[in-house]
């Protein structure tokens, strides 16, 4: 079976739909750690983000080349580049369109920039990072990818 994975952005009115770059992932655990945000935070790190998503669990997404990041103290670092895939959606109604799938609050107040967190969007896991007032990145496994692309796709023809 081809890579279904999109190639091209998918625009609609108030919102676009556009597959990330390729980035390297690893997956962090560890107590204690240096330079990292705390739970539900993002911050930037060694040229590209960590996203805290639990007490002692990290995301980092980092360039595609860039090499495995050393972190004092650390437990576990798991490269998980090519379990994950990620969506960029921008534009006014980007948070409307993400709402109809995921049970949070999604309002600036609630959820504001640099927020990230693990959560379901229609029974899907997904980590959800807030990149700007009208911007989110979304990371899924990538063989839940495709359909949540199209899913999203579909859900803003409608918005």
């Amino acid at each position: 079976m081809a890579d279904a994975w999109p190639t091209t952005a998918a625009l609609h009115d108030g919102v676009t739909i556009t597959a990330a770059p390729p980035a390297a992932r690893y997956s962090v655990r560890t107590r204690g750690p240096e330079g990292l945000p705390g739970i539900l935070a993002s911050a930037p790190f060694t040229g590209g983000h960590a996203l805290g998503l639990g007490p002692d669990e990290w995301l980092l997404i980092l360039p595609e080349a860039a090499p495995e990041p050393a972190i004092p103290g650390l437990h576990a670092l798991t490269d998980v580049s090519h379990r994950n895939v990620a969506l960029v959606i921008e534009g006014p109604k980007a948070q409307a369109l993400i709402q109809c799938g995921v049970a949070l609050d999604l309002a600036l107040p609630a959820f504001p920039v640099g927020k990230a967190t693990r959560t379901l969007h229609e029974g899907i896991e997904i980590v959800l990072w807030r990149t700007g007032e009208a911007a989110f990145h979304l990371e899924v496994w990538r063989s839940f990818g495709e359909h949540l692309f199209r899913a999203l796709d579909l859900a803003a023809g409608d918005l």
